[in-house]
């Protein structure tokens, strides 16, 4: 064991860690330079399309549909692109990139509410991390099943991988999981905070691969790697499948410009300094990671993407209980643009913050009402306008653009190769039902309807962890 620890040099970071300076002439510059670059690009589009307008409502129905499918297909292409080249970029230079290890003592924060079903087996992946300089605190936020029970079990110190790991449990009433989160960060002593949720698992070298990063002191957070645990059914591969595409892939690329959108809720790594100075975690909206992220982000500390930081999560396990997460998930990212909106309308605010809101605001709300709109306007187009080869055609075309998006994903992360079949589905299918559920989700959001948190129920079906929890010796305690 003393020979295990020994190969750590444990970092004491005494520094007091500033918020980052902003360059607001250089922001102001640069958004004037791209308002100006848009103006002239649009101008000289009405320029050469005007002269083509055809007069006749049937031959300009037709034609502007073929337009649109160009141009649909054309966005698509910009935005597959954009993101698959910055996130190789990103992976290839973060595969030669050498970072020396960063060891300070870490707290990890793991806020539960009705897991009892998981805790057990997540606390267990928590003692078997290659790190050895960190404690576990559980926060039981007002639990009505047997969490409890199960957290006390589990109090006290137990041997790790590397080292005597002590756990602690703070019971306290139901207050949402900001709360909870707050309430074991300010528990906490430590100067770096883990936050997770309750049923994730972490991979072994997840802490040491994200603590490395904090030898740059303008780094406030980073942003881990979520991969979904129970698999082997359809609705729960093709989640496993829009986790890999749809969320790490466009993390990978935000990581290239060093401004993630959104750190999730099964693994984010924080200086305790970034979380002060942005206020710590809010409970007036359902979307604490994203509301926190902004905060981070508008105070100027950059959030890194590290994707061997690995958290395995239960996913929806039915149709109704993925729309619901879904409907949360979509009025929550609204409720957190809405919260922070004066970055929406005043680019000069904060360059960085514009740049993600706009980019969440496009994802959360034009992207699927575009997507819905455009497969209904097309459908009837092909029906009675004959245009259905072209109609083909263009779905031939996305569906070759998410295969590849997939290949690539699942080499770059080394996942199973099974789940690219998946990506025929997954664009025609699945995320036009996930696109029709934001969109009521949108509608509700701006009527003001009241909704409710709801919980996820577990079904314990992630696999227990291959490392059990062994109590430290007497002497250790």
């Amino acid at each position: 064991m003393l020979k295990d620890i020994n190969k750590y040099k444990i970092a004491l970071d005494n520094r007091e860690v500033q918020p980052p300076k902003r360059n607001l002439s250089k922001e102001k510059l640069r958004t004037i330079f791209v308002s100006g670059f848009l103006s002239i690009l649009l101008f000289i589009t009405i320029l050469i399309t005007l002269p083509m307008t055809i007069l006749s409502w049937s031959n300009l129905f037709v034609y502007s549909s073929i337009v649109s499918l160009v141009i649909f297909l054309f966005i698509l292409l910009i935005r597959y692109f954009g993101i698959l080249f910055m996130a190789y970029f990103y992976n290839t230079r973060y595969t030669v990139q050498n970072k020396p290890g960063y060891y300070p003592f870490v707290s990890i924060i793991v806020p539960v509410y009705n897991e009892g079903k998981v805790l057990d087996s997540s606390i267990s992946s928590l003692l078997n991390l290659d790190y050895p300089n960190y404690e576990i605190v559980i926060v039981n936020d007002g639990s009505t099943d047997n969490t409890a029970q199960v957290g006390e079990a589990i109090v006290g110190y137990h041997r790790g991988r590397v080292g005597t790991i002590k756990v602690s449990l703070i019971n306290k009433p139901n207050g949402g999981k900001s709360k909870a989160l707050n309430a074991g960060i300010q528990y906490s002593e430590a100067q770096y905070v883990l936050c997770m949720d309750g049923d994730s698992q972490l991979t072994t070298n997840t802490l040491r691969m994200a603590m490395r990063h904090f030898d740059d002191p303008s780094v406030g957070a980073i942003a881990g790697n979520v991969r979904v645990q129970n698999r082997k059914k359809i609705i729960t591969d093709l989640q496993a499948l829009e986790y890999l595409e749809g969320l790490n892939l466009a993390r990978s690329a935000q990581g290239f410009l060093q401004m993630v959108n959104i750190i999730p809720g099964p693994i984010g790594v924080f200086r305790k300094i970034t979380l002060k100075d942005a206020g710590f975690y809010s409970s007036d909206t359902f979307a604490e990671d994203a509301d926190i992220t902004l905060k981070i982000l508008a105070k100027g500390w950059k959030i890194i993407y590290e994707p061997n930081a690995i958290a395995y999560t239960e996913a929806p396990g039915t149709i109704h209980q993925l729309l619901k997460q879904r409907y949360r998930w979509t009025r929550g990212i609204l409720q957190a643009i809405r919260k922070h909106k004066r970055y929406l309308y005043n680019p000069t605010a904060n360059f960085n913050n514009s740049f993600i809101m706009w980019s969440m605001f496009y994802e959360a709300l034009i992207w699927p009402g575009m997507n819905i709109f455009v497969n209904l306007y097309f459908i009837i187009v092909g029906l009675f306008y004959g245009i259905h080869v072209t109609l083909f055609l263009w779905w031939v075309g996305i569906a070759v653009l998410d295969i590849m998006s997939a290949i690539y994903c699942i080499a770059a992360e080394k996942e199973e190769f099974r789940l690219v079949p998946y990506a025929i589905i997954y664009r025609l299918i699945f995320i036009l039902l996930i696109d029709v559920t934001k969109a009521m989700a949108t509608v509700e959001e701006f009527l003001g309807i009241r909704m409710t948190w709801g919980k996820l129920e577990r079904a314990g079906s992630s696999a227990a962890a291959s490392y059990s929890i062994n109590p430290a010796p007497k002497a250790a305690s």
